[in-house]
């Protein structure tokens, strides 16, 4: 594993939700699709809301050093499939070399 990997999987967000409630998520991933950056994140704290494979999806506006949520579904699912196919491009690499 590499060192980048080791703070990836350290990396605590944490999120305040529409109610005040601070909600901890671990950085899975930071991804560039279509210009814009992305950060996927998982439940660092399961809860009622969010299932502990459940992956969120903010854009990342980094003039601002903020997470933007994306409210179009047809995007998340854009980035999601986009990152995915980069895993296991990545995963293929790796198994060549």
């Amino acid at each position: 594993m590499s060192e980048e990997e080791e703070l990836l999987e350290e990396e605590i967000v944490e999120l305040i939700d529409d109610d005040g409630n601070v909600i901890k998520f671990k950085l899975l991933d930071v991804t560039e699709y279509k210009g814009e950056k992305y950060t996927l994140l998982l439940a660092a704290e399961p809860n009622d809301e969010i299932a502990e494979d459940e992956v969120v999806i903010f854009r990342l506006n980094e003039k601002e050093e903020t997470l933007e949520p994306i409210e179009d579904d047809n995007l998340l699912q854009e980035v999601f499939d986009f990152y995915q196919q980069e895993v296991e491009d990545e995963e293929a690499d790796d198994d060549v070399n």
